[in-house]
């Protein structure tokens, strides 16, 4: 049985990636929630991650701690009987690995202005020229999969692992209350009506746990309108 671990799910972005492509997928699965430390204390993820980091993947002697690597594990691995890690048409293929890639290695800004909080609702203070530049670019991006190969999803008709890549910023898309295009808001719409995307969601509103500095991060940008969490522990 393959062992996902992950952070607090209102938070890890990261840990999102390949707990729904998973689950999307229908790939057997035990999940192991470990909640970021708090300032000062030990790293808990150390005991079982190399880099110290979530999510990581372990399957009996195996331990695969990126999540683009768990991806490219779970393609090599579950191809037989999960073949949707990936697009089956190498064209597509190419496409998809090229977008999760970059989006595994670029939006700084997003990443910087708009933290992974799903439980909040906030109005940024301001947009600033590298994060409308970070959302013109995925609007490009996006609209070029959904063109090129006809939708619904961006490599084509299902869901593949360059969705999971994205579906963190659905979230972000509705957290900040991001401006898109019509057709990259109807994807995120798309992405965040996924039962794993509401599962989670659901999953990150009952966290009474919280993190002072991802709380932090984003009281810096902006204010919180609203909070749909439960009450903090």
């Amino acid at each position: 049985m393959l062992e996902l671990f992950i952070a607090n799910k209102n938070y890890s972005s990261w840990s999102l990636r390949p707990w729904v492509l998973l689950s999307e997928l229908a790939i057997p699965f035990e999940e192991h929630l470990v909640p970021f430390p708090a300032s000062g204390e030990p790293n808990p993820f150390l005991a079982f991650s190399p880099s110290g980091k979530v999510p990581c993947l372990v399957n009996d002697n195996v331990t695969v701690w990126d999540s683009l690597a768990i991806a490219e594990y779970l393609a090599e691995t579950r191809a037989e009987q999960y073949p949707g890690v990936w697009p089956a048409d190498p064209l597509a293929r190419a496409w998809a690995r090229s977008a999760a890639a970059e989006m595994h290695s670029g939006f700084a800004a997003l990443r910087q202005c708009c933290s992974m909080n799903c439980g909040v609702r906030i109005r940024l203070d301001s947009t600033p020229p590298a994060l409308e530049k970070d959302l013109d670019r995925l609007s490009q991006l996006w609209n070029d999969g959904l063109s090129r190969f006809g939708g619904p999803f961006l490599a084509g008709a299902v869901f593949t692992a360059a969705d999971a890549f994205f579906a963190p910023v659905a979230f972000r898309v509705q957290t900040y209350a991001l401006a898109l295009d019509a057709a990259s808001m109807e994807y995120v719409a798309r992405l965040l009506a996924l039962p794993s995307m509401q599962s989670w969601y659901n999953a990150a509103l009952a966290e009474a746990w919280r993190d002072v500095a991802h709380e932090e991060e984003v009281s810096r940008v902006g204010t919180i309108l609203e909070d749909l969490r439960v009450s903090p522990a």
